[in-house]
């Protein structure tokens, strides 16, 4: 499991050990590892940092720490089937378009809760929210890491309003966030931002009961599609503490090629993360194109994070993924909820600047 994977990296580390040579590094880990002198640095040379947008969240302080290896960016999905049944012809590409869309499928009876979106008191709770924020706002956290709260409170009013309407299950307030995410291949909801798993996944009858029903649209924003995605992306760097370095280097190097990158996701079936190669793919049909179609958002990947993503991140996620499910459970306002979210993050953002 991954607590299992960063415990034993942490283990080894502090008796000065290398786990293995090349070990698993998370987005969420980078800050925290990097900081505490794990990471051995990697060269990557210009080509390939155009072609993996995601790296940014492996860079600290101008160099690269980790390379990555599984996408697995935000998309937005939307259930077409239920979309006829409410006499929907066109698909949304802003919040309040789709607000309509959600009315419509109230009001004819297709579903009762729309929109898949946790709310539990968990890591999922943290990444939609950043996701949500990001791709309405643009900003998630200022220049300093301190919290943009402005940005915050509307999408926490904007949570509030859709519980408030019933868009939003309030049964996802104790649901683990993975179970809501399948909510979208289950038929447990019309629309849900979520992991580029569900592109495939949808369309195969051992994991979905919604086949051909499923496909992509750009994820919304207040004007129009949003112009922004973002990447919770898996990498792989080399221990500080690796007797190997110069192996675990050119493995990485010849593991992250195009054409290896290219044959190994067909293989294991695992979403690529250079642009060329889903490009690639896309091109031959073995991954969907269209609107809002991982090739389309792959283009567009960023990074929340000013400054990369910070060492404090598990302590941080904590923190706001708890004030969002007491807001959830009706227990702060979103106004309460943003006041709080700004404090914490800050007080964490001014005891590690």
């Amino acid at each position: 499991s991954w607590d299992d994977i960063k415990s034993k990296v942490s283990i080894a580390a502090a008796g000065k050990k290398a786990a293995a040579d090349i070990i698993e590094v998370d987005w969420s880990w980078i800050g925290e590892f990097q900081s505490a002198g794990w990471l051995e640095p990697l060269e990557i040379n210009e080509d390939t940092q155009k072609d993996i947008l995601s790296l940014d969240y492996f860079k600290v302080d101008g160099k690269y720490y980790a390379m990555p290896h599984f996408n697995d960016l935000r998309v937005a999905y939307i259930n077409k089937e239920m979309l006829k049944k409410a006499g929907v012809e066109t698909l949304p590409s802003k919040w309040s378009e789709l607000e309509s869309v959600m009315d419509q499928l109230q009001a004819k009876g297709v579903i009762k809760n729309p929109m898949l979106y946790p709310l539990g008191a968990e890591e999922n709770a943290t990444t939609s929210f950043i996701t949500l924020v990001y791709t309405r706002s643009g900003e998630v956290f200022n220049k300093d890491n301190t919290l943009n709260k402005a940005n915050a409170l509307e999408a926490l009013q904007m949570i509030k309003k859709y519980l408030d309407k019933g868009y939003i299950n309030p049964e996802t307030i104790s649901a683990d966030g993975g179970t809501v995410y399948k909510g979208i291949i289950n038929g447990n909801g019309a629309f849900l931002i979520g992991p580029t798993f569900y592109i495939t996944s949808a369309n195969d009858p051992k994991e979905s009961k919604v086949v051909g029903q499923i496909s992509t649209l750009p994820i919304p924003s207040v004007e129009g599609a949003a112009t922004k995605t973002v990447a919770f992306t898996e990498a792989m760097g080399i221990s500080a503490y690796s007797e190997n370095k110069e192996a675990a280097k050119k493995f990485i190097e010849w593991v992250s090629r195009p054409e290896v990158q290219f044959k190994l996701s067909k293989a294991i079936n695992l979403t690529p993360t250079r642009t060329s190669v889903i490009q690639k793919m896309t091109d031959e049909g073995t991954i969907p194109g269209g609107p809002g179609s991982l090739i389309e958002q792959a283009k567009i990947v960023g990074s929340p994070f000013p400054n990369g993503v910070p060492k404090y991140y598990t302590k941080m996620s904590t923190e706001i993924f708890n004030i969002i499910n007491q807001m959830a459970q009706g227990k702060l306002t979103p106004e309460q909820a943003a006041d709080q979210m700004e404090q914490k993050v800050n007080e964490l953002a001014k005891a590690n600047s």
